[in-house]
């Protein structure tokens, strides 16, 4: 893959993925209106069949019930998790695609065999072998690199400068591509908490107006105001771990591919210095 033709085929994934994130975020959303609307909110989960009413004192719907009077911020909280998981999978299988069938590491290792040997082409069919990113940054500097071997207008210098820049070309664009989407993750988990606490300060307003009114305070209402803050809370708190961890898990296995695309690139020019002198 040149350079060229990993610009190609960067642009292509891009607008797909562009896509799918003009896509993804409506549809979440709508599915978890939806969701709070006609699931949690189905009268069988709520006694007398009155959404009104507590919820059912046992089963599933019990619970649904209980979620359904966190209030309007629940729908929201719903939306938004929905989100992360679908970005968490998405991410997921593109780095599980950009990692390869085998580790850059092992690769490089490989390739520095095949090299050492002065056999170019074993070195790019291990690239066709691997198909992930180091791959393909791998194969287009060593394609460079078979073409600098029959160049006789350029020195050596000359010839290492240009397989470098090569792979510096290649490797950024396949950095940017491993690295989008990953914006939702990290904005959704400082929003998801503050979504849940913005539910939170809701559903202690309706406490203690509840505990405010004239004569005895409304035990009913107090307890709908004290389970509305804690559902919206839960709901915050837990999307927030989600996507906080996911998003570490994901940024370290990008640092990892980057290390090993990096060491590739070295390895090349090192390797072309001391066979092409």
């Amino acid at each position: 893959m040149t350079a060229a033709a990993a610009k190609t085929t960067s642009h292509q994934a891009k607008k797909s993925s562009n896509l799918f994130a003009i896509l993804a975020v409506p549809i979440c959303i709508a599915i978890g209106y939806i969701f709070y609307i006609f699931v949690l909110g189905n009268p069988a989960n709520f006694q007398g069949g009155n959404p009104d009413n507590h919820p059912v004192e046992s089963g599933i719907g019990k619970w649904f019930g209980t979620v359904h009077k966190g209030g309007a911020i629940v729908p929201i909280l719903i939306s938004t998790l929905l989100i992360c998981v679908t970005f968490v999978i998405e991410r997921f299988l593109y780095l599980a695609k950009a990692k390869g069938k085998f580790s850059g590491s092992e690769l490089v290792r490989k390739v520095q065999y095949h090299l050492a040997n002065k056999n170019v082409d074993a070195a790019l069919a291990e690239c066709d072998k691997q198909k992930g990113s180091v791959g393909n940054v791998l194969k287009a500097g060593l394609k460079k690199y078979k073409e600098m071997i029959s160049n006789t207008e350029l020195d050596t210098d000359q010839k290492i400068l240009t397989i470098k820049n090569e792979i510096e070309e290649t490797t950024a664009l396949e950095l940017p591509m491993m690295e989008k989407n990953l914006v939702f993750l990290s904005t959704i988990a400082s929003v998801a908490t503050l979504l849940g606490l913005f539910g939170t300060v809701l559903g202690m307003i309706k406490a203690f107006s509840a505990m405010s009114s004239s004569g005895a305070p409304d035990s009913s209402a107090l307890a709908l105001g004290i389970s509305e803050a804690l559902i919206n809370t839960a709901l915050g708190i837990g999307t927030s771990a989600i996507a906080i961890i996911m998003y570490n898990y994901f940024t370290t296995n990008i640092d990892s591919i980057t290390y090993a695309i990096d060491e590739s690139g070295f390895t090349l020019t090192q390797s072309f210095a001391a066979n092409h002198k």
